[in-house]
């Protein structure tokens, strides 16, 4: 098998390592296989893949669509981050909590984000570069996101330097000043 599939403890979220061939030369490893993907449960179809390059301290996040809203699969070619994604399921057991790993080119490991999460991460490497595939389009109409130290979260942030955040980012609401819940209506996962 060319993925090693490990449940986190949120449903749905995954850790990904990849297999790795390497020797004197450098390495050769596959970053997706819809097949093995689909064999594992993780059924979505990608259509857009982004990147993005961060120095040390800067954190993005938590960031949704209020609608379009996308699954992502995610990994760091360049350095080491630390990723969160946020459960925002209506009648999730887990709606508020969060799943972190630390993501980073050396271990190549990945990380498969259901829709109706919010998403972010802070890069713990002198610089990152962080690539995702979504399975729908961005559409910057509909961004929204919930704060990156929301109490009632609690994301246990493992960088102490001054962090680096957009203006945008700063400015999130926190849960429980605006209820943010994702469902099914009409057949696919909105925001309610």
């Amino acid at each position: 098998m060319s993925f090693e599939f490990q449940k986190t403890t949120i449903d749905g979220v995954y850790v990904i390592q990849p297999k790795i061939f390497g020797d004197s030369r450098g390495y050769f490893t596959e970053t997706y296989q819809k097949d093995l993907f689909e064999k594992a449960g993780l059924k979505y179809d990608f259509v857009q893949a982004n990147q993005s390059k961060s120095h040390k301290g800067v954190l993005r996040g938590l960031h949704f669509q209020t609608r379009k809203p996308q699954a992502k699969l995610v990994r760091v070619v360049v350095g080491e981050v630390y990723d969160v994604a946020v459960d925002l399921r209506k009648g999730s057991p887990t709606y508020g909590k969060y799943v972190g790993v630390t993501l980073s080119a050396e271990t190549h490991n990945m990380f498969m984000i259901p829709k109706g999460f919010a998403h972010g991460f802070v890069v713990l490497s002198d610089t990152a570069i962080f690539e995702y595939m979504v399975d729908d389009v961005y559409d910057p109409g509909y961004e929204g996101g919930i704060r990156w130290d929301d109490p009632d979260v609690d994301v246990s942030w493992p960088y102490h330097g001054e962090l680096d955040l957009s203006p945008k980012d700063q400015l999130h609401p926190y849960l429980r000043e605006k209820k943010i819940e994702f469902g099914i209506r009409e057949g696919r996962i909105q925001l309610l």
